[in-house]
């Protein structure tokens, strides 16, 4: 017996080796670290369990039949983050450039299966050259099996990315099919087609960073939604994200204790400028609502006239969604739209509550957005709202104008409770615009034009430019103090805590994509 277990000892020594020493050196003179160090520092100490160790490929093709590794490029497993369990691949990228074939996508089938059956996360660390030509067709049926567990996974267990290395061609659509992608900086890339392909295609030159590296996805593309200046610091963000959502979409978020003080706010009560036209960072509302040091913005380079992200309220994770009068004055384009409704999505299907914070002049006008169709991507944020049936809290800080007023979770696509402070100005457009139609001809009669327009100006605003129309036909429920605000919100998701809300059945909705 004592000579089957040196056996086994010997296999899983192998197996630990990857692809061997010298290429994990090459890997560590890049900056990166191996596939058994991320998961090492991923999961709690000691809780990984290794699923599929001595697993090798069975193809004789092209001589690799003479390359064959334990675990065939790919560590698999389950272990806890903080506890509560997770599931984990990570390409090695040591073993035959962590290519996916056969059996090291059946390894990772294996894990998505288990996770959708025990109705927990399941993480990618992907660092891989793409798939195994030697293999041919088995390596893109490995890469279609996997896409469809992502979508069959899609909304019951939350599914997130890691990019730490090369992921090209194919490999690239499971990432974009899971909820979360995160990239280290310098070390990661996604594309479709590399510079060379695309050199020879369109005859443009294009470095690995500039067409796929982090800042671009996460500034340009949007595909990234969070981006590390390191490994080490990527797997820390990876932790954190883990701690906001639930394990699966039949359980509520994680919260943490919370001891009531004093809500009251005084500070936002002078947070709005006398000039409505001056920008203000929304980020300072959102941090003086939310618990202390609790947020966690996401796709923060990318679309910055919206701010998305998780935090706590209370103790509780909360998905906040705000117009940011910062950037772009804070109005819906084409961008913004698309990665609110794709948030707003998420935390319906997760259970998270929705916080809103309005301050939006309209929609972005102009041709660029109107032929590239701002009409179905703003209509996807409506959709998301619309379809949502968590907790939905709005707080109307400043503008509300227009098609954007309602978008923006209003009571009239189900909003549960809406706020407003008493600078909010709902009304179809602005004063100055409103005057110039409804008084065109008045205005245009008069003995001094400009008076004139500037007294009907003022009509128009002491009129509708308020919240209190808005309160009197009961959208809005409240106009309140600003420093109200935390205790307001606070008292909502309280009452909405057991909220039941279900939409008509059906096989599923269509969405503007």
């Amino acid at each position: 017996m004592e000579q089957q277990f040196n056996a086994l000892d010997a296999r899983i020594a192998q197996a630990l080796e990857g692809g061997g020493a010298e290429r994990i050196a090459a890997q560590h003179k890049k900056g990166k670290l191996t596939a058994r160090e991320r998961i090492h520092l991923l999961l709690d100490e000691g809780s990984f369990q290794e699923i599929g160790q001595l697993v090798t490929h069975r193809s004789t093709n092209f001589g690799l039949d003479k390359q064959k590794f334990l675990g065939d490029g790919v560590v698999t497993g389950f272990g806890t983050i903080d506890g509560r369990l997770v599931y984990v691949f990570s390409q090695d990228f040591t073993v035959l450039g962590g290519s996916l074939a056969e059996a090291h996508a059946q390894k990772i089938c294996r894990i998505m299966d288990l996770a959708m059956q025990n109705g927990a996360p399941v993480i990618g660390l992907n660092d891989s050259g793409g798939a195994r030509i030697q293999e041919g067709v088995v390596s893109l049926g490995g890469y279609a099996d996997i896409f469809y567990r992502n979508v069959r996974a899609s909304g019951v267990i939350p599914q997130i990315s890691a990019i730490l290395g090369p992921c090209a061609g194919g490999a690239v659509y499971s990432p974009a099919l899971t909820d979360f992608v995160l990239m280290a900086e310098g070390t990661s890339y996604m594309f479709v087609t590399g510079p060379n392909v695309v050199k020879t295609v369109t005859h443009e030159e294009v470095s690995s960073e500039d067409l796929g590296g982090a800042m671009t996805h996460a500034s340009k593309s949007g595909v990234a939604h969070f981006t590390a200046a390191n490994e080490i610091e990527a797997i820390r963000q990876l932790r954190q994200l883990v701690g906001y959502i639930p394990s699966n979409c039949e359980e509520e978020p994680p919260a943490l204790p919370y001891t009531p003080g004093d809500e009251l706010r005084p500070e936002l009560d002078t947070i709005i400028p006398e000039n409505p036209n001056q920008p203000y960072d929304i980020r300072q509302v959102m941090n003086a609502v939310i618990d202390p040091d609790s947020s966690m913005e996401v796709h923060a380079e990318y679309a910055r006239n919206m701010v998305i992200g998780f935090a706590r309220v209370g103790g509780r994770t909360v998905g906040c969604v705000a117009n940011q009068p910062a950037v772009l004055a804070g109005v819906l384009d084409i961008d913004a739209s698309t990665k609110a409704a794709r948030f707003v999505r998420f935390c319906d299907a997760f259970n998270i509550p929705l916080l809103v914070f309005v301050d939006v002049p309209g929609f972005l006008p102009g041709t660029d957005q109107e032929w590239r169709g701002i009409i179905n991507h703003g209509a996807k944020l409506l959709y998301a709202f619309s379809e949502a049936t968590v907790p939905r809290i709005t707080v109307i800080t400043r503008k509300a104008y227009g098609g954007a007023y309602d978008v923006m979770n209003s009571k009239h696509i189900g909003c549960d409770m809406n706020y407003a402070w008493p600078s909010a100005e709902i009304a179809v457009m602005g004063a100055k615009g409103a005057a110039e139609i409804i008084f065109k001809s008045e205005i245009a009669k008069a003995d001094d034009p400009a008076a004139k327009w500037q007294e009907k100006e003022a009509q128009y605003k002491e009129q509708f430019a308020n919240p209190y129309e808005a309160a009197a036909r009961g959208y809005v429920d409240e106009v309140i103090r600003p420093s109200q605000t935390r205790m307001k919100v606070m008292a909502a998701l309280e009452m909405l805590r057991n909220k039941v809300d279900k939409l008509p059945r059906k096989k599923h909705g269509n969405i503007p994509l």
